[in-house]
C-alpha cells in the first residue's frame, strides 16, 4: 500500500530565487527562471550539499557545528502567506529574496502547515521532501530593515507561522516558473503533542 497520498491540492511557481553567497549579515537572494536540482540541491546556491554543519534549530539533538544531513537545500513560501506577512508590516509587498527564499508557491491554502515529509512534485516528476516548518529568523529581519527602514523589527511576529516550509531533493529535475506543483501528503494520522 503507498505511504503517500495525492492530493488534490496544486499550487503554481510563481517566483524562483537562489541565495549565491552569505557574505553579509542579511540575506541577499537573487531571481531566476529556472533551477535544475539535483540529490544536493541546486548548484552554486548557498543551502546546496548532501550535508551541511547543524544550527540553532537543532541544538537539542546536536552541538552547533555538528555535520549532520541536510534537509534544508530548498526554502518554500506561499504567494499568498508573504501577503500576509506585509500587510502585518504595513509594506505593499515582501520581496521573497529578503528571506532567501528558493521557490513562492500560489495556491496552496495554509501552504507553512503542510505536514513534514509531504511531496511536492511538478508535472514533470521533481520532487520536493518537506521536511518541516520554517522558522522566522533575525536575518530577514535585518534584510528587511536594510531595504524598508522600520518594518523589519515586526517580521518574526508577522511570519510566525507563515515562514514556509524546508525541503531537500527527493528526485532531481529541473522548474521553472508557470510549473505545477501537486500535494502529497503521508497517509498516517495526525500526531498532536
Amino acid at each position: 500500500m503507498p505511504q503517500l497520498v495525492k492530493t488534490e491540492h496544486t499550487g503554481r511557481i510563481v517566483w524562483m530565487g537562489r541565495v549565491p553567497h552569505r557574505d553579509r549579515a542579511e540575506i541577499a537572494g537573487q531571481p531566476v527562471t529556472t533551477m535544475d536540482l539535483d540529490f544536493s540541491g541546486a548548484a552554486g546556491e548557498v543551502h546546496a550539499g548532501l550535508t551541511r554543519p547543524s544550527c540553532v534549530r537543532v541544538t537539542t539533538q546536536y552541538p552547533k557545528g555538528t555535520e549532520i544531513r541536510n534537509v534544508r537545500q530548498v526554502s518554500i513560501v506561499s504567494a499568498e502567506e508573504l501577503g500576509m506577512i506585509a500587510d502585518d508590516l504595513g509594506l505593499e509587498q515582501v520581496d521573497p529574496a529578503w528571506l532567501g527564499a528558493s521557490l513562492v508557491i500560489e495556491g496552496i491554502a495554509d501552504f507553512s502547515h503542510i505536514p513534514p515529509s509531504a511531496r511536492l512534485q511538478s508535472q514533470d516528476g521533481t520532487t520536493l521532501t518537506v521536511d518541516m516548518q520554517n522558522a522566522p529568523c533575525t536575518l530577514v529581519a535585518k534584510t528587511i530593515e536594510e531595504a524598508r527602514p522600520g518594518h523589519g523589527k515586526g517580521f518574526k511576529a508577522a511570519a510566525k507561522g507563515r515562514r514556509g516550509v524546508t525541503a531537500w531533493v527527493e528526485r532531481p529535475g529541473r522548474l521553472a516558473l508557470g510549473d505545477v506543483i501537486t500535494l502529497h501528503v503521508p497517509n498516517q494520522r495526525a500526531w498532536r503533542p
